[in-house]
């Protein structure tokens, strides 16, 4: 089907879009504030297109502001969407608003994706199984067994640390600013999980005896810094060959933080693998289908870098 024409700047409901859309199609969306960067219903409608959907599913992003959450559901199941994305500031709320949780949800406290089953509003997670994927993808990389170190302790930090430990790693580290915080995202991995004090030797003790080295802090997204500031946690160039450099930032691409670190011989993977992936595993629960990732792929390199800054909470 055709999405409906939206003029410049205009509002879209999810009821408007509904009777736009008339009683037939199916709807999913995204939910967030600001929303209009994001590339979810880039990526879902040519997954759509490229499963022969075009015609009978469609989506598109809703702007929900912050604390709006709870009427975002309502008129979810009142306009009958079958899905949709949940991203900043919404994440944490929904979990709390949802009807059901899975595991990973609940362990989290952050929902990423919602399922509407006949009114029923399912909460899920699915940004750590997209970085799983991501690392598999770009670096061939499994975390059985291997020593990951997770610079940050935000929403998207806190996913990467339970799925790299659920995954079966033998050590997760977690560096922030913030020791408390650090803490709380390391208690996810359980017996494997620990806190990186922040003296300089432990800091660079962590980074030198890491397999996977993560950036999930926003620092380096486009747009988010001064010129010529680099308030890194871990410096890039204290990485070695050998190693698995990831970032969740996925503008610019690569950010600098992913060029220097290459530089200093760690194997890069950029935010776009879990973005990607992350957005084919919603698509699996919404429809059943699997997902024509190589479709999603496409569809996301063929666009110019977002002009908003982007990064591991806004996906």
């Amino acid at each position: 089907m055709a999405s409906p024409e939206t003029p410049a700047g205009a509002v879209v409901t999810m009821d408007g879009a509904r009777a736009a859309a008339g009683p037939g199609p199916q709807l999913v969306g995204v939910i967030g504030s600001p929303i209009a960067h994001s590339l979810s219903p880039l990526l879902h409608n040519a997954a759509f297109t490229a499963l022969g959907f075009g015609a009978t599913w469609h989506s598109q992003a809703f702007e929900v502001p912050r604390g709006q959450a709870a009427g975002a559901l309502t008129a979810m199941r009142r306009a009958g969407l079958r899905g949709l994305s949940v991203t900043m500031p919404h994440k944490a709320d929904v979990a709390a608003l949802v009807d059901e949780r899975t595991e990973v949800a609940r362990r989290l406290g952050a929902v990423n994706c919602i399922v509407n089953r006949e009114g029923v509003l399912l909460g899920t997670n699915t940004d750590g199984e997209g970085f799983l994927a991501s690392l598999a993808r770009g670096a061939a990389f499994s975390p059985a067994g291997k020593r990951c170190l997770v610079i940050g302790a935000g929403g998207a930090a806190r996913a990467v640390v339970l799925a790299l430990a659920d995954a079966g790693a033998d050590q997760v580290a977690v560096l922030n600013r913030t020791p408390e915080r650090a803490a709380t995202a390391a208690a996810l991995a359980g017996s494997v999980g620990s806190l990186v004090p922040a003296e300089d030797g432990a800091r660079l003790q962590a980074v030198r005896s890491a397999d996977l080295v993560v950036n999930a802090t926003p620092f380096g997204m486009a747009g988010a810094l001064p010129e010529g500031t680099a308030p890194w946690l871990v410096a890039p160039d204290l990485l070695h060959a050998g190693q698995v450099a990831a970032d969740l930032v996925y503008a610019p691409r690569p950010t600098p933080w992913l060029v220097e670190a290459a530089v200093a011989g760690a194997y890069p993977v950029d935010g776009l693998g879990m973005l990607v992936h992350q957005a084919a595993a919603q698509l699996v629960l919404w429809t059943g289908e699997d997902a024509p990732v190589e479709a999603m792929w496409q569809a996301a390199e063929s666009i110019d870098p977002p002009k908003t800054p982007t990064g591991p909470t806004a996906p």
